[in-house]
């Protein structure tokens, strides 16, 4: 499954705002409508978001009419700034846009940069699916036969560039022929669990339950989860890790129940100039998403929301980090360095 992909010149992806009940794929042959759509989550997850943005330098540059080089960059910083102010948490973003511009950066001539331009989201692209392919097999290792292993928001094929981060270790492990099964909470506001999780695995064939956010603790204290693995959309350097909202209520709950919080994420999501959580963005998502399901009211005009769309698990509550390198664990200010370079 592709979340996202160049196709003729234009970039072809799911409207994941649709699932689970339809299944729709838009073309878009601009940054701004591509960049509204990682503004509207009809693309999204980090590494997806980075895919995104690179796809949507190559269209924006394709489009640019300039005389001279340093003209040309004028207007790709336009475009570049743009995709910037998207997502605010997610280092994927930033990470796809700073090699794109290096690209333009280095390129002799206009043309040449356009094209090596696309040469580079392409690459971004295929290599981030080896490298969830390489994560997988990684975190397999950490799931025995029998597992039920409980996961939060979505971190499949849907929220990266193929094959998923948690969803792919999970993937993996079934593959392998591994007897495992699935609790997905709903993960409000926005229920990605729900809707995006729990459609993935259905499709896949790997057993499925759904259940609230607030059920969490009722199946950890139970006894009824062997583990937990969730994405990430950014990582300091001490091991602090930021992801959907939710997210550390579940690493706490893990945590007082003597259950392993096991976190994937591509070495991308690492950042490596961030001491701690304490310095991770987070982006504030308009009030309609928890006062609204699906355009229906359940709450009543006039309340005052608060809607933070991830928080920061402290690097105490995670068990091991998961890349396409190899398993990280505590120390995590010298592992993940190591992760980072490949050692």
């Amino acid at each position: 499954m592709k979340a996202i992909e160049w196709a003729k010149g234009k970039v072809r992806l799911i409207d994941q705002t649709k699932l689970p009940t339809e299944e729709v794929y838009i073309e878009i042959d601009n940054y701004e409508e591509l960049a509204c759509a990682i503004e509207d989550m009809q693309i999204r997850g980090a590494p997806a978001i980075g895919v995104a943005a690179a796809y949507a330098v190559a269209l924006g540059a394709d489009k640019i009419e300039a005389t001279s080089k340093q003209d040309f960059l004028g207007q790709l910083k336009v475009v570049l700034d743009r995709l910037a102010a998207t997502r605010p948490t997610a280092v994927n973003l930033f990470w796809a846009l700073e090699r794109m511009d290096m690209v333009a950066q280095s390129g002799k001539d206009i043309e040449a940069i356009k094209a090596d331009l696309l040469v580079e989201a392409l690459r971004m692209d295929a290599d981030g699916e080896e490298a969830n392919m390489r994560m997988g097999a990684y975190g397999a290792e950490l799931i025995e036969d029998g597992y039920t292993i409980l996961t939060h928001c979505n971190a499949g094929a849907l929220a990266t560039e193929g094959y998923g981060t948690a969803l792919g270790v999970i993937r993996a492990a079934h593959g392998q022929g591994k007897k495992i099964q699935v609790y997905a909470d709903e993960t409000r506001p926005l229920l990605q669990g729900a809707r995006l999780t729990a459609w993935e695995l259905i499709k896949d064939g790997i057993a499925v339950t759904l259940i609230t956010d607030s059920m969490a603790g009722y199946f950890l204290k139970g006894g009824m989860i062997n583990c937990v693995i969730v994405g990430a959309d950014r990582i300091a350097a001490n091991g602090d890790v930021a992801n959907k909202i939710g997210t550390y209520s579940v690493a706490v709950l893990a945590k007082e129940n003597n259950v392993p919080f096991y976190v994937a994420a591509p070495t991308s999501t690492v950042d490596l100039s961030l001491a701690s959580g304490d310095e991770i963005p987070i982006e504030e998502r308009k009030a309609e998403e928890v006062t609204h399901i699906k355009g229906v009211a359940v709450a009543p005009d006039g309340v005052s929301v608060a809607n933070p769309a991830f928080d920061v698990t402290p690097h105490k509550y995670v068990s091991a980090i998961i890349t396409e390198n190899g398993i990280a664990k505590e120390p995590y200010l010298m592992t993940l360095k190591d992760m980072v370079r490949g050692k």
